[in-house]
């Protein structure tokens, strides 16, 4: 055994004085940055040699002596230009050159020649490295096996020099039994120093395909993640790049990582306070969330949310931000880390990443608001980021004015604080804007509309939103919504907000002339059919693009009758023969179309000669049954029974 040991320290001495040595002119021995790349400036520069290049007027009769001269030097100059380290110093050139803005041939062909030496020299030094690394696999693996743990040191270390050049990174790579020793020193070593120099060289490996793909047969992967705890900063992030590039170029690792609750460690490491070792292990998590319900929730346990956020209010290093911002954009649509991240005040956290000169911080802050905004609808203190969205709906990225647009929606819903925070900042003129400009992207008009139609009901501010329509024209533009092609959700949102813009009495005339009751009527009659033909189907009630059908009768019957308010509008609707259609909805099983339907009636019902009609159609005896209804908002409208008595 003692022999052994004399023969293996032996051995190990050896290899040192190769690499010491400096028989190979390009090995690179500094530690390499996280990039796996080495200082370049400690790289070899080819340095020309010192020599002089003279510039004499000769003339005429000395021409004959100048051109002897040039003749015997010729061959110094081309020597000059190709092998100018083959030139004693002081020597002195005869220059050839004329116009010293103009190269000579030989001057031309000067940075070729270098460039194409020094390309000659790496291919030998590269191949030089391939030799050396083969030879001293087999030995360097035993040497890592040892039972000595100072054999094993300094045996890595050569390893590790070895694997930082490229030549021999690959070739030690290809031994799956050099692979296995590493990880296994960087597991069972209790020096420090010895997993530092393991843990590079298995970052050096994942540089290469070859190498991610050792690794991982290896059983790196547990390995690295059980690496996530050391306290030493080198050896952290030799492990999370290396494992970052397993997750983005292996197949398999991501499994591998959650497996070996990789997860688990790297959510803690969110603490840390370095900005690149942030942005690293936020990709990390990225790339491990992505398309996986269950890491999301793993991230949602381990305190993700909130550490995600504290780095979004913390850091201003775009790349940091970005894919933090990622990370919350892929969290944002998982129900459980919704509210979680919304708590940990992530509407205003990102938000105040909007004015960033950035477009993809911008963009993937603006997905992860639309994504979080229907579940903050509660939320307090986000005046400045309805401000914010009002000014982004001016701009002309379809992405920047989908999201803004959608945001403001949800938003504004139900919540009368932010209702009058985005009029105060000229939101109806901004978004009436919008709508004119996005012509038929119903990705932008439909939320556009649906915030118009929060905007312009239940708050004290309603009735300006609802003048301001109508004075920044924006009347036209909406009421032509409903000619295009059906998309019902676009079309509910559009009825909605023609009610509420019709409970201002300035508006009547306006939405007349915009030819709105005809085309309230037809889509009543439209939507009506089509809820007659499922129910004589015997089916339940079937969506169109997410809206039931009779969501639209009962949003245009109750349009109609707040335009009944108005006697020319009374007339035009009666003229279009609507009210046995009316009556026929009070037998609707839905009590809120019941209840619309009478309201209508019961406008109607002011002319005489729409009530002798209302009579005729046989509504007194549903109107009088209704009069029993336990529903109060019908009990209210049937109050027709009495009008038509009056009559």
């Amino acid at each position: 055994m003692e022999s052994y040991d004399s023969e293996a320290v032996s051995k190990v001495t050896q290899w040192q004085s190769y690499i010491d040595s400096g028989i190979h002119s390009g090995m690179n021995t500094n530690v390499p940055s996280l990039s796996g790349k080495g200082n370049p400036e400690d790289d070899e520069i080819l340095k020309q040699g010192s020599y002089t290049v003279t510039t004499t007027t000769y003339t005429a009769t000395q021409i004959p002596d100048m051109e002897e001269q040039l003749a015997s030097t010729r061959g110094q100059r081309v020597r000059a230009a190709m092998f100018p380290e083959t030139l004693e110093t002081g020597t002195r050139i005869l220059s050839t050159q004329i116009d010293p803005g103009q190269e000579t041939n030989v001057q031309k062909l000067s940075e070729s020649s270098q460039m194409l030496k020094a390309a000659i020299v790496q291919l030998i030094n590269y191949q030089d490295d391939a030799e050396l690394a083969t030879r001293a696999i087999p030995e360097l693996t035993k040497l890592l096996n040892d039972e000595d743990q100072v054999i094993v040191s300094k045996a890595t270390m050569i390893v590790n020099q070895l694997s930082k050049k490229d030549a021999s990174c690959r070739a030690l790579e290809q031994s799956s039994q050099m692979v296995a020793a590493v990880v296994r020193t960087m597991q069972n070593t209790s020096d420090m120093e010895t997993v530092r120099c393991a843990a590079g060289i298995l970052h050096n490996f994942s540089h290469h395909r070859d190498g991610m793909l050792a690794i991982f047969k290896s059983g790196g992967i547990p390995a690295l993640v059980r690496m996530l705890s050391s306290p030493v900063e080198s050896i952290l992030f030799y492990a999370i790049t290396t494992l970052h590039n397993l997750l983005l170029h292996q197949e398999g690792a991501k499994m591998a990582v959650r497996l070996a609750d990789g997860l688990q460690k790297m959510v803690p490491l969110l603490k840390k306070n370095n900005v690149k070792f942030l942005a690293i292990t936020t990709d990390c998590l990225q790339l491990l969330a992505y398309g996986n319900q269950e890491s999301k929730l793993i991230i949602l346990a381990n305190g993700g949310p909130d550490a995600l956020v504290h780095i979004m209010r913390t850091y201003n290093y775009e790349k940091l931000l970005w894919t933090t911002s990622r990370v919350l954009k892929v969290l944002s649509v998982c129900p459980s880390n919704k509210p979680a991240i919304v708590e940990a005040g992530g509407m205003q956290a990102l938000g105040y990443h909007l004015g960033s000169s950035s477009p993809r911080l911008v963009q993937n802050c603006l997905w992860t608001l639309r994504n979080l905004s229907d579940a903050a609808t509660k939320q307090e203190g986000l005046d400045p980021l309805l401000s914010t969205l009002v000014q982004l709906l001016a701009s002309d990225d379809i992405n920047v004015l989908t999201c803004a647009t959608g945001i403001l929606s949800n938003l504004t819903c139900n919540n009368a604080r932010n209702k009058m925070v985005v009029c105060q900042v000229e939101g109806i003129e901004a978004l009436v804007h919008t709508v004119l400009r996005a012509g038929d992207k119903e990705d932008i008009t439909e939320p556009a509309v649906c915030a118009l139609r929060h905007l312009t009901s239940r708050h004290p501010d309603a009735e300006i939103a609802q003048n301001k329509v109508r004075l920044k024209y924006g009347i036209p533009g909406v009421i032509r919504l409903l000619n295009q092609p059906f998309h019902w959700p676009l079309i509910k949102a559009t009825v909605g907000l023609v009610r509420n813009l019709a409970l201002c009495p300035s508006n009547h005339g306006p939405l007349r002339e915009s030819g709105v009751i005809p085309q309230l009527v037809q889509l009543l009659v439209k939507a009506h059919h089509e809820t007659q033909r499922q129910a004589s189907g015997g089916g339940q009630q079937q969506y169109m693009d997410g809206v039931r059908m009779d969501e639209i009768v009962e949003g245009c019957t109750g349009a109609l009758h707040i335009l009944a308010r108005d006697s020319n509008n009374r007339a035009d609707i009666t003229r279009l023969n609507t009210i046995p259609l009316f009556v026929q909805l009070l037998y609707s099983p839905v009590e809120n179309i019941q209840r619309v339907a009478a309201g209508v009636l019961c406008e109607l019902a002011q002319d005489r000669e729409a009530a002798e009609e209302i009579d005729q159609e046989g509504a007194p005896a549903p109107l009088t049954e209704m009069l029993h209804s336990m529903n109060e908002g019908i009990e209210l409208a049937s109050i027709i029974p009495q009008a038509l008595k009056c009559r």
